[in-house]
């Protein structure tokens, strides 16, 4: 489990006084308040930490309920099973530790990979996560991780470090890939062209096909070499039905008072409390890569005035915020405007829809796992 890693994450206090946020300092017998927290995690914990988020700490292919109407969901559990079952061996290369006279092993022909392609909320996420657990290797050498988290580990341990370290995995998971801008497009093409060659399996999820990589975001046409070749290490693999999370559920809850949400605050052990506009400026201080620590051991947040958000940088360093408090089964309680008004429409017809549409769906449900909170 992420938590059991022995050293902790450091959390700096920042002052809430009025003067730094706008608003009074919560009580010190209170809940706590995100936008207190600056933290700092070190290198080191960052590569500990690749293994799949607590929610999917026991997910197997044997817990996925594939929907009887979408063939693709249970073909997918097929197909990943025998994936992970052709991974055993000393080495995803077969060969373990070379000689130093033995020949560099051939690069492995066609896709070394498999890419997850379907709609939010099909469950390609649990199918990742038993993947991995699935894989014949300790867990050492498996790492599973965001595309954020695996871009920031090359920020912290650089490039070749990142190589090395890596290269001596069986399986590397990528959730959530999404190309956001040229320099990821070319870094992530490139590493991951020399994990395949060092005999590194490749699985990913994903909104849109390998393909299509980047369009509605960048100049992707610019860089069709690279995203070609990041296609050609994948497998692509459908998936395809409706969001498992609203299937049969009601609606979720609308959003509370501002006073119902201060008073199941003060009342749950472990909450959080904060005003949205200011959490969404707190946020632009943060690296999105800490968003997870951000919510060490928060039981529950709890926000006022949730409105629109009034920006695409802000909307996407939400997206990041709402998949780590999901990840972690962390419900989230509000007052202000539901969930489904918070990106506008203009938004939610460009590049960045699939993630929006995301965030839209996890939110919504974690929304709905606080309605506990309320006093009837």
């Amino acid at each position: 489990m992420r938590c059991s890693v022995s050293r902790p994450v450091e959390l700096s206090a920042v002052s809430t006084s009025l003067s730094a946020t706008g608003r009074s300092q919560i009580a010190e017998a209170g809940p706590q308040s995100l936008c207190a927290r600056e933290p700092h995690v070190p290198a080191e914990r960052l590569v500990a930490e690749m293994v799949p988020p607590p929610r999917f700490d026991s997910v197997r292919f044997s817990t996925y309920n594939p929907d009887q109407n979408q063939p693709s969901q249970a073909q997918a559990v097929t197909v990943l099973d025998a994936f992970a079952a052709g991974l055993g061996g000393a080495h995803a290369s077969g060969g373990g530790k070379r000689r130093w006279f033995a020949r560099k092993p051939a690069a492995p022909t066609g896709p070394r990979g498999v890419y997850l392609d379907g709609g939010y909320g099909v469950g390609k996420t649990h199918l990742l996560a038993s993947l991995w657990h699935a894989t014949p290797a300790a867990p050492e050498y498996k790492a599973f991780g965001t595309f954020v988290e695996l871009t920031n580990l090359v920020g912290a341990l650089g490039f070749q470090q990142t190589v090395r370290t890596l290269s001596e995995h069986r399986l590397l998971c990528i959730d959530e890939f999404e190309l956001d801008d040229p320099g990821d497009t070319v870094l992530v093409s490139t590493l991951l062209g020399k994990l395949v060659e060092a005999g590194v399996a490749l699985a990913a999820t994903s909104n849109t096909l390998p393909g299509k990589l980047g369009e509605g975001r960048f100049a992707a046409a610019d860089f069709l070499r690279e995203i070609q070749g990041l296609s050609a290490h994948f497998r692509p693999l459908r998936i395809d039905g409706e969001d498992y999370r609203h299937r049969g559920l009601p609606e979720a809850p609308a959003p509370y008072s501002d006073e119902q949400v201060a008073k199941a605050a003060y009342a749950t052990e472990g909450a959080s409390l904060d005003d949205f506009p200011h959490l969404l400026e707190h946020l632009a201080r943060v690296h999105p890569s800490r968003y997870g620590a951000l919510t060490e051991d928060i039981a529950a947040v709890c926000l006022t005035d949730v409105r629109p958000v009034p920006d695409q940088s802000t909307a996407l360093r939400l997206v990041v915020l709402a998949d780590r408090l999901y990840d972690r089964e962390i419900p989230v309680l509000a007052s202000g405007v539901p969930f489904d008004r918070l990106f506008s429409e203009e938004m939610l017809a460009g590049g960045y829809r699939k993630k929006y549409f995301r965030a839209i769906s996890r939110l919504t449900a974690l929304a709905r796992d606080a309605k506990g909170l309320v006093s009837p």
